[in-house]
């Protein structure tokens, strides 16, 4: 008699691949998204072309400007059939083609008149992406959405080098999907995970059974050994680590046990390192949102205060255990019995904590169960992992509190920076010129001169001295970024376009998602020399 499969409904196997990356919670956070691109670039459309196929909800297209000849050179969705007409209104209907469950439209309008006449405009997005608009534009843009709390995305692309830049409101991470999330337990053992090592005697194990035997229960044994031969001390150092990996291989019945070999692999997890309080998190619990929760607290506030809690009360000064094991040389019988002790004590620590997330809603007038018992478990499995990244003001960056010192630095240091100068300096000499460096074609050196004055404006307006200026502006990475941001002409590059497109969509589903770790906050990429940078400025 055949077993028929189960049946799989049509979205889930559509999306199967990135579902294992963000699951559920992430898909459905994605297709609530509602993003507004400002100019229908290549890049913009990359970025789009990223975002739909994926499952993205809604997507809104502005632009003013018909389809010209040099457009349809670097734009992939635009055809010969584009030509003359409105740019925006071309670009979607390929666009579209990608998924049907998006939704895609646009706006025939020029993205600088919505920003500067019509700001209710943006009330509906939940993000904006702004592709080579003006600094100006930018500036007032970046305004706005700081006090309407909106995330943007600001992207330039010419040539072979692209930039990006994020600004948006506090944005918490839970799920950081971090390479090595396995927390065991090995320095610090509890109660019940003692009781289950005990429960062996690898003495009088045969053969078969001994080469069974989780490698967790190899290690906790050895170290009870080894702190019985040095008075109960328990091991620190490396080479007290090396002594128990001695005692490991000791008690190998043959010279090639999986499991012993498994253990002797794992005894990193006995340094004290592993066992303490990541930095990332202590400043989570040490953070005044942390401290002081109110009514007004984000749910994620709450959550973390009862895990503080819990980490200074019934943790005895250990976060929530995860109550995940890695695959192991095991057989059945052993495995699923040391998978219960995990997770029967991470139940524990799970039920701690909802009571204390459960005290801090009473003491707060905040209605019991307005927190989910799936948020507060994802806490406690991801708690060892959690991020909060704070993006700084395009104003602060530029206009409030540049960080000079770091500039500096970077300049000296790193070439990539010297792109993100140019950039900012085009933006002048646009300003000054009325179009852009190397726009009018031929050998441009006029243009790399007047650009190069426009550099050396940028770094007297960081408040660096003249003298540090002129040595900044010699430097041969200043040289070449000036020269080759001429030879640019202005122009976008296809495959320059397909790579900052995947970059800057990369992020956009980071800060959709709440999952994995957005940059913070500026990526530099150069095509010239395949190396980009992050700066946090």
């Amino acid at each position: 008699m055949s077993v028929s499969a189960p049946l799989i409904d049509l979205k889930t196997q559509k999306y199967d691949r990135q579902l294992r990356l963000w699951a559920v919670t992430g898909q459905t956070a994605l297709e609530h998204a509602n993003i507004c691109l400002l100019n229908a670039t290549s890049t913009g459309c990359e970025i789009l072309k990223n975002l739909i196929l994926p499952g993205v909800g809604s997507v809104t297209v502005v632009d003013a400007n018909l389809v010209q000849e040099e457009d349809m050179k670097t734009n992939f969705f635009l055809e010969p059939a584009s030509l003359g007409q409105p740019k925006a209104k071309a670009v979607v209907e390929l666009l579209q083609e990608l998924n049907e469950d998006a939704s895609v439209t646009f706006t025939i309008k020029e993205p600088r008149d919505v920003i500067h006449e019509d700001k209710a405009f943006f009330d509906p997005f939940t993000m904006i992406i702004a592709t080579n608009l003006h600094e100006r534009e930018n500036m007032e843009l970046a305004d706005l959405c700081e006090k309407t709390n909106k995330t943007l995305v600001i992207v330039k692309s010419k040539g072979l080098v692209g930039i990006f830049r994020i600004q948006g409101p506090e944005h918490p991470v839970i799920e950081t999907h971090p390479e090595n999330p396995v927390d065991l337990r090995l320095g610090n053992p509890f109660a019940q995970l003692k009781q289950y090592s005990n429960s062996f005697d690898l003495d009088e194990l045969d053969q078969t059974d001994h080469a069974h035997v989780p490698f967790i229960v190899v290690i906790l044994q050895a170290v009870e050994k080894w702190k019985k031969e040095n008075n109960g001390k328990e091991p620190q150092s490396y080479s007290e680590r090396n002594e128990i990996k001695a005692i490991i291989r000791k008690g190998m019945r043959t010279s090639d046990e999986e499991n012993y070999e498994e253990a002797i692999a794992n005894i990193w997890r006995l340094a004290p390192s592993s066992s303490s309080i990541p930095s990332d998190v202590r400043q989570v619990f040490e953070d005044p949102a942390c401290n002081n929760i109110t009514a007004q607290s984000e749910h994620f506030w709450i959550v973390a205060r009862a895990v503080r809690d819990f980490f200074e009360n019934e943790g005895h000064g250990r976060l929530p255990l995860p109550g995940k094991l890695p695959d192991m040389k095991s057989d059945t019988t052993n495995y699923v019995a040391l998978q219960n002790v995990y997770r029967d004590k991470a139940k524990k620590d799970l039920a701690a904590v909802i009571g204390h997330v459960n005290a801090l809603l009473k003491a707060n007038d905040i209605p019991e169960n307005s927190i989910s018992q799936d948020m507060i478990e994802s806490f406690c499995k991801n708690s060892a992992h959690i991020k909060v990244v704070r993006y700084r003001s395009l104003e602060d960056e530029r206009v409030k509190n540049p960080e000079t010192d770091k500039i500096v630095t970077w300049l000296e240091n790193e070439d990539n920076m010297s792109y993100y100068m140019v950039y900012r300096a085009a933006d002048l000499f646009h300003e000054k010129h009325k179009r852009w460096p190397g726009s009018r074609g031929g050998d441009n050196l006029e243009d790399v001169k007047l650009l190069r004055i426009e550099v050396a404006k940028v770094l007297g307006s960081l408040q660096i001295t003249k003298e540090k200026s002129d040595i900044l502006l010699q430097q041969q990475a200043m040289e070449n970024a000036i020269t080759n941001y001429v030879r640019f002409a202005n122009r976008e590059t296809a495959n320059l376009s397909a790579l900052i497109g995947g970059l800057a969509a990369q992020e956009v589903i980071k800060l959709i998602t709440r999952q994995y770790i957005p940059i913070n906050n500026t990526c530099v990429f150069n095509g010239i020399s395949s190396t980009s940078a992050i700066f946090e400025l």
